[in-house]
């Protein structure tokens, strides 16, 4: 069974939260009745008092190689089923309007992972915003996570909103519906980060609104200790 093989693959990776969802909302649905999407945690959960670029973007990077593992075994399994899947890029191209080909944090909110944070990122219940998403569109029904539909975040935090660099953040707590331009100034946020090309060769990473959040904050190791799927206990 499909399903199993996968759930399978993640038993072996017990710090990546994972869930299905339908995606009968997307427009990909035509060719894909389902993503599976899931979550890594970056390689550091940096604290405001130990965050520096440099060591965010390691994080990253630790994360992205764990997730490039994970995706690399699950396109084996689909291949050996002969199941049509696609794994859409990470990232958009289009610098005007910002928008990759297939939103991983609508998914994940779909799959009951988390919801979105005022800073217009995924939050989980288990670490925060600091996690690197990836999803895989596959043609198969699976058993679906519960849709998150709306922010656990306390009302009245303002963290991320006061320590945006750019006040890029709005202070608006997200509901399904919300367009993320009710939530973040998008072209603010990236015009600060992409100044920063020609001395980085790339973008700053600018992860200060993610080190502040207090939400998934555990001793260190104990988000290791077992794994999760959307729709556990601790969802």
């Amino acid at each position: 069974m499909l399903e199993q093989k996968i759930r399978e693959i993640f038993s072996r990776y017990p710090e990546v939260i994972y869930g299905f969802a339908d995606i009968s909302y997307s427009p990909h649905a035509e060719s894909y009745r389902s993503a599976l999407v899931f979550a890594v945690p970056y390689g550091e959960q940096l604290a405001p008092e130990d965050y520096t670029e440099e060591r965010f973007d390691r994080g990253i990077i630790s994360a992205r190689d764990v997730l490039e593992v994970i995706v690399s075994e699950i396109e084996g399994v689909l291949q050996e089923s002969g199941t049509a899947y696609w794994v859409p890029p990470v990232a958009q191209k289009n610098e005007t309007e910002l928008l990759a080909p297939f939103s991983f944090k609508s998914a994940a909110a779909h799959a009951g992972l988390g919801w979105y944070g005022k800073n217009d990122v995924i939050i989980t219940e288990r670490y925060g915003p600091r996690v690197r998403l990836s999803a895989i569109l596959i043609d198969e029904v699976f058993t679906y996570g519960e849709t998150i539909t709306e922010s656990r975040c306390p009302e009245d935090c303002r963290k991320c909103v006061d320590i945006c660099p750019v006040k890029a953040i709005k202070n608006c707590l997200w509901t399904l519906t919300t367009d993320r331009s009710e939530m973040i100034d998008y072209q603010k946020c990236n015009k600060m980060r992409s100044a920063f090309i020609k001395k980085l060769g790339r973008k700053n990473a600018c992860g200060l609104c993610l080190a502040v959040c207090p939400i998934g904050r555990l001793e260190e190791g104990a988000a290791r200790e077992s794994g999760t799927e959307a729709g556990d206990t601790e969802y």
